[in-house]
């Protein structure tokens, strides 16, 4: 189950920075998570200043 991010995304790019397998990328308002790439690892969960990373 990958993780999603949430409209509280204000595109800091902390999350994309922490991916392992980079499957989180800046996306027309906010960042997205590659569902298919994304290894539910969630270390971009804890880098998220806004709490906007969250399990799917």
């Amino acid at each position: 189950m990958a993780h999603v991010i949430s409209d509280e995304c204000v595109s800091c790019g902390a999350c994309a920075a922490t991916c392992p397998v980079s499957a989180i990328s800046e996306g027309a308002d906010k960042y997205v998570v590659d569902a298919d790439t994304c290894i539910d690892c969630g270390a971009c969960e804890g880098v998220c200043p806004t709490g906007a990373v969250q399990p799917e």
